[in-house]
């Protein structure tokens, strides 16, 4: 919702110069009304079973070379 103009905010918008802000509203919804949802590309959540063990595995194994490279 766009609030409406008071009395106090009243100014000229036909002259031809710029005054510092401009009223444009491109992006205006409430909370009744939120973005709908998008598709992720990508999700934890759809992977099987074997492939979340792998990943798990292979994040593992690359924070352990990280562990044991701070050793050395």
């Amino acid at each position: 919702m766009v609030p409406a103009a008071s009395p106090a905010h009243e100014h000229d918008h036909t002259q031809g110069h710029s005054h510092g802000h401009d009223h444009t509203h491109a992006h205006v919804h409430d909370a009744a009304s939120p973005h709908p949802a998008q598709d992720a590309p990508w999700s934890i959540l759809r992977m099987t079973m074997a492939a979340r063990l792998a990943a798990a595995a292979a994040v593992c194994a690359v924070l352990w070379a990280m562990v044991f490279l701070a050793m050395r």
